[in-house]
C-alpha cells in the first residue's frame, strides 16, 4: 500500500511589485475592522498571563482488572480528580470539612494516662542523659529536647526533668567560668576542634540560663494560697539550686542560684527549705577557698536584710559564723574599711628599689612578655594567690561588720543574740577605732537591760508571733554583752585602748557583779532559750528537728555566766591587772550563790572558783582565815560600785564552804574540800 501524497497549504501568489494593491475601500468592512485591531495585539504579552491548567498524573494504586479482551487498568475517578485543586483555591467550606476531618481523628486515638506519661518521660530522659553522658559535644542539643519534656503539664514530669538536667549539667559542667564571645573571636580563624568546642560552651551556658530561669519561675509560685503541687514542684526547684551551687560555684550565673536561696531566706515561713538554703549557704562558706562565692553571697544577704529593715531570721546571720575568714584572715577591719599592713608594704618597696638592675629595652620588653604568659598560665591552671584572696576576704569582713553594726544601731530584739555572738567570735579582726563604736553601742544595750529590770517591765509586745519565740532575753543578751567586750580586747592591748578611745570597762564589771545574784535566783539557770520544753517527736515542724547553731539560744545561762566571769577575773591579756578588792568581791558573791545554784551550776562554780584561787590565791587566801583579816567596817555585798571595790570585801570571811560540805551531792562536797586545799597550798 503506498503512502498518500502531503498535502500542503500554498500561501497566495505574490503580488507585482507594478500592481497596485487593491484599495481598502475595495476590502469588506468587517475585514478592515479586524485588521485595524489586530495591529494591536500583543500575543505573546497575553499568552504568557494565560492561566495554566496542569494535570497532575496521579499514581494509580489500583491493581488491574482482568476482562474478557485481557487485563485492563483501572482509571482514577473524576472526583477524585476534582478534589486536586491548588491550595489557594481551596473554599472555605473545605477546610472547615478538613479541620472536622482531623478533629475527629484526633478523638478516636486514645488519651494516655499520667502513669504512662511518667513511664514514657523516665524513658526518653534516661537515653537522652546518657547521650550527653557518653558526648556531651556531640549531642549538646540533647539538652533542649529534655527542657521541652520539661514543658508538660504532668506536675510529675516536671520534676523528673528538672532532676534531670541537674545531674547532666554536674557532670559536663567544665571546671572554669565560660566567657562571652566577642566579635574578634567570631572573626577569628579556628581549627575545626577549636571550633567545635567553642559552639558547644556556647550551648551549654544558654541552656544552663535557660534552666535556672526555670528554676527561678518554680521556686517564686509558693505560698500558702499556691497548689500543693506547686509547693511540691517550688521545694525540687530549691533544692535544685543549693545542689548546683555546692557542685558548681565557679561557673556562669551564680548570682542567679543566690538569688533563689536569698528570696526563701527572706520569707517568714522557716520550713525543710529554709534550712536547706541555710546549711547549703554555711558548706559553701565552709569550703569556698578564694573567697569570690563567699563575697557574692554576703553582699547578695547584707542587700536582703537592708531591704527587709533586718527583720529577718536569726539564722541568717548565723551563716557568717562559717566563713572561712574566721580563722584565715590576719589583718583588722571595721565597717568602714580593713587595715593594711604598711609595714611589709614599705619593707617591698625597699627591696624592690634595692634589687632594681638597668635593662635594655628590648630586655624590658622580653620581660613584659613573660609576664603576661605567667598570668595567662596561672589563669590556665585556675590558682589563686594570696593577695586575690585576701582581697576578696577583707571585702567580706567589710560587709559583715555592716551588717552587724546596723543592726546594733537598729537595735533588732530578735537579732541582737546573734549579733553578740558573730562579734564575739570576729574579735580578733576588729580594730580599735571600730570596736570603740561597738563599746559605746554594748553600753546601750546594757543600759537598756538594767531599766527593764529596776521597772519590771516585760518586753516590748509589739514583737510579731512569730517572734515570740526568738525574742530577746535581756539577762542573757546582757551577759552576752559582757562577754563581747572582753572579747574585743583580748589578743590586744587593752590599757592602750582605754587610754586613746577613754573605754571604761569598769561599767561591765559593775553590770556583771549586779546580776550575779538574780541570776543565782533564776529557776531556768541551766535551761536554754529553746529547751523549756521538750520538743514534739511527732511534730512535722523542722525547727523542732534541726540542731541550732546559734551559741546564745543554744548555751545555758550558767554557760554564759561561767564565761562572762572568767573574761572578767581571768583576763588572757593581763591577769595581773585585776585589783585584790575585786576578786575578793567575786570570791565571796560566788561561794554565796553557789549555795543557791543547782547541782552543775555549782560544781561550774566550784571550778570557776578552783581557777581563780590557783591565779589569785595569795590575794584573797585572807577570805579564809579570820584571823587574817584586812578590812575593818561591815561588808555590804550589794554595792556594787567598781566592781565590788567598795563593798569592803575584806571584812567579809568566807563560811558557805562550811555548808557546801554538807551538800547531798558527793561531786560538790569534794569539789570544796579541793577548793581548801588550794587556798592553804596558796598561802
Amino acid at each position: 500500500m503506498s503512502r498518500p501524497a502531503k498535502r500542503r497549504r500554498l500561501s497566495p501568489p505574490a503580488l507585482d511589485p507594478s500592481q497596485k494593491a487593491p484599495p481598502s475601500s475595495i476590502l469588506a468592512p468587517a475585514d478592515s475592522a479586524f485588521a485595524r485591531s489586530a495591529e494591536k495585539w500583543d500575543l505573546e504579552q497575553a499568552y504568557e498571563q494565560r492561566p495554566r491548567k496542569l494535570k497532575k498524573s496521579k499514581e494509580v494504586t489500583k491493581l488491574p482488572i482482568r476482562t474478557d479482551e485481557g487485563w485492563v487498568e483501572q482509571e482514577v475517578s473524576q472526583a477524585s480528580d476534582n478534589e486536586e485543586v491548588d491550595s489557594f483555591l481551596t473554599s472555605d467550606r473545605g477546610i472547615e470539612q478538613a479541620s472536622t476531618e482531623e478533629e475527629e481523628v484526633q478523638q478516636a486515638v486514645p488519651s494516655i494516662t499520667p502513669k504512662q506519661q511518667v513511664f514514657k518521660a523516665k524513658e526518653e530522659l534516661a537515653r537522652l542523659a546518657t547521650l550527653v553522658n557518653e558526648d556531651p559535644e556531640e549531642h549538646v542539643g540533647s539538652l533542649r529536647t529534655i527542657a521541652n519534656i520539661g514543658e508538660s503539664a504532668n506536675v510529675t514530669v516536671k520534676k523528673l526533668a528538672l532532676a534531670t538536667q541537674l545531674a547532666v549539667y554536674k557532670d559536663i559542667i567544665p571546671g572554669y567560668r565560660i566567657r562571652p564571645h566577642t566579635e574578634e573571636d567570631a572573626k577569628a580563624k579556628l581549627s575545626k576542634e577549636v571550633r567545635r568546642l567553642r559552639n558547644f560552651e556556647q550551648s551549654l551556658v544558654g541552656g544552663y540560663q535557660q534552666y535556672l530561669q526555670v528554676l527561678s519561675e518554680y521556686a517564686t509560685r509558693r505560698g500558702a494560697e499556691a497548689a500543693e503541687e506547686q509547693n511540691s514542684l517550688a521545694s525540687v526547684a530549691i533544692s535544685c539550686a543549693c545542689n548546683l551551687l555546692l557542685a558548681v560555684p565557679h561557673f556562669n550565673f551564680r548570682g542567679e542560684l543566690l538569688k533563689i536561696l536569698v528570696s526563701k531566706l527572706s520569707s517568714r515561713s522557716k520550713d525543710a527549705d529554709f534550712y536547706k538554703c541555710v546549711e547549703t549557704l554555711e558548706t559553701m562558706f565552709a569550703t569556698d577557698e578564694d573567697g569570690t562565692a563567699s563575697l557574692d553571697a554576703v553582699t547578695t544577704l547584707t542587700k536582703m536584710t537592708k531591704a527587709k529593715h533586718y527583720l529577718v531570721d536569726e539564722a541568717v546571720l548565723n551563716t557568717f559564723l562559717h566563713l572561712r575568714l574566721l580563722s584565715e584572715f590576719s589583718h583588722k577591719g571595721s565597717h568602714a574599711g580593713v587595715d593594711k599592713d604598711t609595714e611589709s608594704t614599705q619593707g617591698k618597696d625597699k627591696k624592690q628599689k634595692e634589687k632594681r638592675e638597668f635593662r635594655t629595652k628590648k630586655q624590658r620588653k622580653i620581660l613584659r612578655e613573660q609576664k603576661v604568659v605567667e598570668k595567662e598560665m596561672k589563669e590556665a591552671d585556675a590558682t589563686v594567690s594570696h593577695e586575690e584572696r585576701d582581697r576578696m576576704q577583707a571585702e567580706t569582713l567589710k560587709l559583715v561588720f555592716v551588717t552587724y553594726f546596723r543592726v546594733l544601731k537598729a537595735r533588732t530584739p530578735s537579732l541582737t543574740g546573734a549579733v553578740l555572738e558573730g562579734l564575739a567570735r570576729y574579735a580578733h579582726l576588729i580594730n580599735q577605732d571600730f570596736f570603740g563604736d561597738i563599746l559605746e553601742a554594748l553600753r546601750d544595750i546594757i543600759s537598756r537591760a538594767d531599766n527593764q529590770n529596776d521597772d519590771d517591765e516585760e518586753i516590748d509586745e509589739s514583737i510579731d508571733d512569730q517572734n515570740e519565740d526568738t525574742a530577746s532575753n535581756v539577762s542573757r543578751e546582757s551577759l552576752l554583752c559582757v562577754i563581747t567586750a572582753f572579747a574585743l580586747l583580748e589578743g590586744q592591748d587593752a590599757s592602750a585602748a582605754s587610754t586613746s578611745l577613754n573605754l571604761d570597762l569598769n561599767f561591765f564589771i559593775t553590770h556583771l557583779y549586779r546580776t550575779l545574784f538574780p541570776a543565782s535566783l533564776n529557776p531556768d539557770i541551766e535551761l536554754s532559750a529553746k529547751s523549756h520544753r521538750l520538743p514534739d517527736p511527732t511534730a512535722s515542724d523542722p525547727e523542732t528537728q534541726r540542731p541550732s547553731s546559734n551559741k546564745v539560744n543554744v548555751q545555758t545561762t550558767t554557760v554564759l555566766l561561767i564565761r562572762s566571769l572568767s573574761s572578767a577575773l581571768l583576763p588572757a591579756s593581763n591577769v595581773r591587772a585585776v585589783p585584790p578588792t575585786r576578786i575578793a568581791a567575786f570570791a565571796k558573791n560566788l561561794m554565796t550563790a553557789s549555795l543557791q545554784l543547782p547541782e552543775k551550776s555549782s560544781l561550774a562554780m566550784l571550778g570557776l572558783m578552783q581557777k581563780v584561787v590557783k591565779v589569785h590565791g595569795r590575794k584573797i587566801t585572807a577570805l579564809w582565815h579570820t584571823e587574817e583579816r584586812k578590812g575593818d567596817g561591815a561588808f555590804d555585798a550589794l554595792r556594787g560600785e567598781g566592781g565590788g571595790e567598795g563593798s569592803n570585801p575584806f571584812a567579809a570571811t568566807v563560811w558557805e564552804g562550811e555548808i557546801l560540805k554538807m551538800h547531798f551531792c558527793p561531786k560538790v562536797r569534794d569539789a570544796v574540800k579541793h577548793l581548801e586545799r588550794g587556798v592553804v597550798d596558796a598561802r
